[in-house]
This record gives C-alpha cells, sequence and structure tokens, in this order.
C-alpha cells in the first residue's frame, strides 16, 4: 500500500500550514526547512511552480501519491460541473477521509490505519481500502468486536456540525455518508482551480 511516510513537520514548514496534522512546532518555528532556512527569504514563486505546489499541498493533505491523484482528478474531469470542485469532491467521498470526518480517528493517516486493518465496515461489509469511493447513503460503522478495543474508542470524538455531508452518531459509532459536500462547506486551504490548470497543460 503506497503512502508518503516521510517527515510531517518539514513538509507542514513547507507550506507554512498544520496540512498533516498536529501544527504545534509552526507556532516555533515557521521558516523553511533547512540548515539554511531561517536566513533564506522565500522566493516569489511562478506560475507552474504555484500551481505544482497547489497539486502537492492536495497531495499531502489526503495522503495521496501521483498515480492515484491523477486518477481521481481524469474520474473529476469526466464528470459533470465544475472540475476542481468535483476533485475536492471525490478527494472528500475517499473511505478514509470520511473515517476522519466523522470522528473516529484523530487523523486521516489514523483512519487509513483502521480501514487497511479491516475495522470499518460499510454497509455491513469490511472494506480495508482506504480509496474506496462512498456514495450517498453508505453507512459507516466501527466492526464490532472494535468496538470493544479502548485504543481506537477512546479517540472517538463527537460530530462535527461543520461537516453537514455527515451524519454520526457518537454512541453507536455509526455515521452515514449523507452527499457529496459543496466546496464552501470543506474547509481544507487549496485552490483547486491551479490544479486543474496544471493538469491542463
Amino acid at each position: 500500500m503506497a503512502r508518503y511516510n516521510g517527515p510531517k513537520t518539514k513538509i507542514s514548514r513547507i507550506f507554512g500550514e498544520p496540512i498533516l496534522g498536529n501544527g504545534k512546532w509552526l507556532g516555533k518555528n515557521s521558516n523553511p526547512p533547512g540548515m539554511h532556512g531561517e536566513k533564506r527569504k522565500r522566493k516569489t514563486l511562478g506560475e507552474y511552480a504555484l500551481q505544482l505546489r497547489e497539486k502537492q499541498k492536495a497531495k499531502y493533505t489526503y495522503g495521496v501519491l501521483e498515480k492515484q491523484f491523477r486518477k481521481t482528478f481524469e474520474e473529476a474531469n469526466r464528470r459533470k460541473g465544475i472540475t476542481g470542485e468535483n476533485l475536492i469532491k471525490l478527494l472528500e467521498a475517499r473511505l478514509d477521509n470520511t473515517v476522519f470526518r466523522m470522528g473516529i480517528a484523530p487523523s486521516r493517516p489514523a483512519a487509513r490505519q483502521l480501514v487497511s486493518h479491516k475495522h470499518i465496515e460499510v454497509n455491513g461489509e469490511v472494506v480495508n481500502i482506504p480509496s474506496f469511493q462512498l456514495k450517498a447513503g453508505d453507512i459507516i460503522t466501527l466492526k464490532e468486536n472494535s468496538k470493544n478495543r479502548s485504543s481506537i474508542t477512546s479517540v472517538i470524538r463527537p460530530k462535527n456540525p461543520k461537516f453537514g455531508w455527515i451524519d454520526f452518531n457518537e454512541t453507536e459509532i455509526k455515521g452515514t455518508f449523507i452527499t457529496y459536500p459543496e466546496r464552501e462547506s470543506v474547509p481544507e486551504n487549496i485552490k483547486e482551480q491551479l490544479i486543474v490548470e496544471l493538469y491542463s497543460k
């Protein structure tokens, strides 16, 4: 299973945002990474560099590598509507991201691990593919014997009202993917139009 295993704080410092989880180190050191990061001024990026940077940010945020990201973009481009918004909707509809949004896992990497270790069921069937695309009405639950594991249940968070496209019952540890979210409802700071422009070259 391909996934990013490199330094997370370094990536957050490159973008100046806590895109890979905890951002406490950004407050202590927001300089670019590297031995001379403190002295080196951030360069003004050109058009291509800005587009590439935005794609990299989206890939790191959702934990997707290049091949899978390109496939997701191609699917977004085939669908009706605005390609950039379709891309964000498809990334949000990934099973690992939805498990994270529901509050079952504290981060996307943790959600990905729950899925790949067969702790998550979709419509009553175990699904261990983090990139599994959910459809409206799909029911996501924690597997019955996994509900007895305190290492999993102790980190479950209450439903976040900001994520209106997901319904989650904290007591039953059961959620429903209601629909694809509207772009304005997704809090990620990603300029998806730049990604569309990059792939359109």
